[in-house]
């Protein structure tokens, strides 16, 4: 799941008295939120689960188990256990703390796949629900969840929609459930403090209102951001290519 952070300009009036057009609280529109790409890619079938579409692809024996995984950043283990024929739950760990707990289930016509979860990434935890829309049907035999799925409807508590903002001529900082960074508009990378999966990000300052933001982990780019402030100072386009998932994520947020 998705951690979706962004800011917002001020209106030109407080631009004039001093304040950055960036400064404030702002939060995510989940209306507004589309994904567009690679579909999720799920398989759950002779006693093993597979996401394919995960950055790298996780497979582990659904036996509600904690199996050891590699190369993902915010886990190490992960645990599946099938609940019913169309439900399962996933739970992920780092060490001994968990990171992410996911209960997924199909409808009854098989066409949507409802995924309720909470997130322990920040320093409090997060909870929400994405709603995905069936593009193609697993292999005959397969659990329900398996198959190709397209990400729809998001929707998430008040924490995980809420980012603080500021910028400086020199540098621009975010604040969000006890994660944040500083960063210098210089293209060097800085760290986001607090994050478990030590992701490190690199700004460029378009302009007064649009700002472009590329996170870097385990030595690679994983997401290329753009922040594109309205002319009213009331809202702000956000347009985040997930080039780990091969997924385009665009949504506005409302200033506070």
């Amino acid at each position: 799941m998705r951690t979706l952070l962004a800011a917002l300009l001020l209106v030109p009036a407080a631009a004039m008295a001093g304040d950055s057009a960036f400064d404030g609280t702002w939060k995510t529109n989940f209306d507004s939120l589309k994904v567009t790409g690679k579909p999720d890619v799920y398989l759950l079938a002779n006693g093993e689960y597979t996401c394919s579409s995960c950055d790298p692809e996780l497979k582990v024996m659904a036996d509600g188990q904690f199996h050891k995984v590699d190369g993902h950043a915010y886990y190490d283990s992960a645990m599946v256990k099938v609940l019913s024929p169309t439900s399962e739950e996933i739970v992920l760990k780092h060490g001994d703390k968990e990171f992410a707990r996911i209960n997924e289930s199909v409808s009854a016509d098989g066409k949507t796949l409802t995924s309720h979860f909470v997130n322990h990434q920040g320093a409090k935890v997060v909870s929400g629900q994405v709603v995905e829309t069936r593009l193609a049907d697993g292999p005959a035999g397969s659990h329900a969840v398996s198959g190709s799925w397209q990400q729809g409807r998001v929707k998430g508590d008040e924490l995980m929609r809420t980012v603080q903002y500021q910028m400086t001529p020199e540098s621009f900082s975010m604040h969000w459930n006890g994660l944040s960074y500083e960063a210098r508009f210089d293209g060097k990378e800085y760290p986001i403090v607090g994050d478990p999966g030590h992701t490190r990000v690199s700004l460029k300052r378009i302009d007064a209102s649009t700002v472009e933001e590329t996170d870097h982990r385990q030595g690679k780019v994983v997401d290329e951001i753009r922040l594109a402030v309205a002319s009213d100072g009331r809202t702000i386009q956000a347009q985040d290519k997930d080039l780990a998932h091969g997924q385009t994520v665009t949504y506005t947020l409302d200033k506070q």
